[in-house]
């Protein structure tokens, strides 16, 4: 683990670099990607079978996810030659790169979903 010089130079490093890091990150980090990736990281899969393992997103929040994702590369579509015509993701090299924070991330989450449970979100004042 980095000490606290290394963490203090870093966080110097991403301040200054702020108007570069920004964009990125709201291509990343919205309420949808990490998770549609972290579907796609093992196979590929139809639409349908990604808005079933995603629990609670809608067909229209799942559609424009997608096409960002397809734009900005990180996700590819193949036309299934089938009745009805059917569409595969796969995710790219790009995509799979954040497979690694990004399960960092997932765990993370996983370790401390106790401190952001419900009852903690109350304001007590």
């Amino acid at each position: 683990m980095a000490d606290d010089t290394d963490l203090h130079a870093l966080s110097c490093q991403a301040m200054m670099d702020v108007p570069r890091i920004r964009p990125v990150l709201d291509k990343i980090a919205d309420k949808w990607t990490i998770m549609i990736l972290t579907v796609l990281c093992p196979q590929p899969a139809r639409f349908n079978e990604i808005k079933r393992r995603l629990d609670g997103i809608t067909h229209k929040s799942l559609a424009d996810a997608l096409k960002r994702l397809e734009r900005h590369g990180l996700v590819t579509r193949t036309v299934i030659p089938t009745i009805p015509i059917g569409v595969r993701y796969t995710i790219t090299p790009l995509g799979h790169s954040l497979r690694e924070p990004f399960e960092a991330l997932c765990s993370w989450a996983l370790k401390h979903e106790a401190a952001f449970a419900p009852d903690h979100d109350s304001d007590p004042a």
